[in-house]
This record gives C-alpha cells, structure tokens and sequence, in this order.
C-alpha cells in the first residue's frame, strides 16, 4: 500500500471516529423500569436540548444488577431501586453527581429527601425518579363472586393463604407473583409475622415454604405482564407494584370492561420502594446524563410522568401540577397511618443474599 494511501485511509478513519464522537455527544443512553415513563417525555428532553435518547426498559432490579455488575452496561442514565442502589454504589458502579449541572435539585421535597439520607447520603450518586409501595392488585368483582363480601383484600392471604388462592384458582380466577425473591420473600415474612426485613435462614426458609404451598395455585411469576393481564381480565389478583396497578385500573376502564380493578396494602405491612436515577461510572454521555436527570426534575415534567404512570414523584413543587384526585389519593401518596406501617427494603449482605436466591429458586421451580 502506497503512502498516499496510508494516508488516506487514516484520514478516513480519524473523520470516521469524529463523526461517531459528535453522534455520540448529541445522545444519551437511558435504562429504565418498563410502563415507567410519560409518552411524551423524551420527544420533550430531544425538543428542548437536542439531544437524542435510545430508551431501553427491564422488569426487575435483578436484570438491572446484572448489567451494571457486568462493569459495561453501555447507559447514561439508570434507575435503580433503594436497596440495590446501595450495593453498587459500594461496588463503584456509579459517578459521583455534580449538582452543579442539576439546578432542578431545588424542586426535590426537602422531608423525603432527609429520609433518604441512609440510602445515598448527601445525594452524591443519585436523585429519586419516582417512589411507591408493594401491595396487591385485584378484580373487585371476580374476587367478591368467589370469596364473598367477606374476602381478605386487605391482606397477604389474598396471595398466600392456601385455601384462599385453592379456591381463585378453581373459580379461574389467576394469580400473578412478581418474579423477584426480593419482593415476594419479604411480605410473607409479613404474613408470618416475622420481621420482612428479617436475615435469619430460618425466616427466609419459612417465608420459601409458604410461598411453595401455594405454588400450583399461581398462574405465574412476572414483573410486568400482570399489568396488561389485570386490566384484559386474564387475571384476576396480582402481587404487584402500586402504581402497575393504577396504570391496569385505568387501561381497564378506558376499555369499557365490566369489571374494576383495585389496589391494596396488606394490613401485615407492604414495602415502601424508592428509584432513584444514577449515573454509571463508564457512562459514555455523562453531561447528556446530567442535562436528562435535571430535564426529569422540572415540576411538570415529573407531574405529567406520575399522571402517567400513577407513581408519586419526589418533587415538591410539581404538586400544583397534578390532578388533586391523585395528589390527594392514599394509595399513591399515603397518609402517616399509612407509612408507619411500610418498611423500607435495605441492603443485604452477600451471605443472606445467597439464602435469598436460593429458597427462591427453590420456590419457583417448585422443588
């Protein structure tokens, strides 16, 4: 190959990795939970900053654990819960913030964010995107013609009992667990009356066993599909994420059914849950990931994102933006009474975690 040639080609490429570094700088690469955000939001943040995003969506904390483990997760912008957000944090899978960059911090409610100082203290790796409880979604109906009046909605039987779920399940009535030991092992500590937060094997293990017995009578394990299944009337009880159920009540009565779909938080306790917006330490984008957090944080763009999504948002001054009936609502923004009876999902440490997995494993393959 001549010189001229040599040349050439390096001319080539070296224009190539410019044109690639300006497409990279006009992008930001978010990861985030599925049916979580505004339809419109990203158009809005690429209208106003002009910069691009490439959305991608999972369904559990543990898709997302595995990706930033990894140590090359590829995204800007993720948005993990409390409890696992703490264990990468330690793990160095995140930047530190520069709150220089995110003037929208001022918006956040000061109260919430003292109460998160023991996840993420002074907020060095992350800012809350959206907060909400653990509890059971349900068809008012399907429920009250196989249960009674009388049916337990108010608690974890509904989920857990075996005679209850015995009798849904003959009835065709389906139930949906969410596809996490996290989740599911904590709240039938609850129901034993054990600790949810509890780290003895022998807890974790009776909170396995209860979960097994009832095992024929689930329909299946999934962190999402209960939603449209809820609302389409396949199924007709789902342990699930709160705002999940709004968003199948809702989709329910927008399609005229003749059915109408509930939330509940167990009177044993529920866990109250926090996502909180991080940046990776190998972002590819990170000023992109900062001009999308702050763009996250105007108040009525976080309103018009819990009117969608039926979660509440930690930001206090986009309260006057949102419908009263859902600021006002209990089930979203609960009351004192209310959250003194939720706990907050902590970091555990590898030995439990493993117990963790295990009986959970156990469970769903139904050994």
């Amino acid at each position: 190959m001549s010189r001229q040639s040599k040349l050439s080609l390096a001319v080539a490429a070296a224009s190539l990795a410019l044109l690639s570094g300006a497409a990279l700088a006009n992008e930001v690469r978010v990861y985030n939970w599925s049916d979580y955000i505004a339809p419109d939001t990203l158009e809005k943040f690429t209208e106003q900053t002009g910069i691009r995003v490439i959305y991608d969506v999972y369904d559990s904390n543990e898709v997302l654990d595995a990706a930033m483990l990894s140590g090359r997760s590829g995204y800007d912008v993720v948005v993990p819960s409390n409890h696992y957000l703490t264990r990468q944090v330690s793990a160095g899978v995140y930047q530190e913030l520069d709150h220089d960059k995110l003037p929208n911090m001022a918006n956040l409610n000061p109260e919430l964010m003292d109460d998160l100082e023991f996840i993420d203290p002074g907020s060095r790796h992350s800012i809350p995107y959206m907060w909400g409880t653990n509890g059971i979604g349900y068809n008012v109906e399907r429920v009250t013609e196989i249960l009674g009046e009388d049916a337990p909605v108010d608690s974890w039987a509904l989920i857990f009992d075996p005679e209850v779920t015995t009798a849904l399940k003959e009835g065709g009535c389906g139930i949906s667990m969410l596809d996490s030991g996290d989740e599911m092992l904590s709240p039938a500590m609850a129901y034993l009356g054990l600790s949810p937060l509890s780290e003895e094997t022998a807890d974790l293990e009776a909170a396995g066993d209860l979960i097994a017995a009832v095992r024929d009578n689930i329909t299946y394990f999934h962190s999402s599909r209960y939603i449209s299944d809820l609302a389409n009337g396949d199924i007709c009880v789902a342990a699930g994420y709160s705002g999940d159920i709004f968003q199948a009540a809702d989709r329910a009565e927008e399609a005229g059914r003749d059915f109408t779909i509930a939330y509940s938080i167990p009177k044993e306790g529920a866990a109250l849950w926090f996502d909180m917006m991080a940046i990776p330490a190998d972002a590819p984008n990170p000023d992109n990931a900062h001009a999308f957090i702050n763009f996250i944080l105007e108040p009525e763009v976080a309103a018009a994102i819990t009117e969608y999504v039926v979660y509440a948002n930690p930001n206090v001054a986009a309260n006057e933006f949102l419908d009263p009936d859902i600021l006002n609502d209990t089930s979203i923004y609960p009351d004192q009474e209310v959250m003194d009876n939720l706990y907050v999902a902590e970091e555990k440490p590898l030995a439990v975690q493993r117990v963790r997995t295990r009986t959970w494993n156990r469970v769903k393959s139904g050994i």
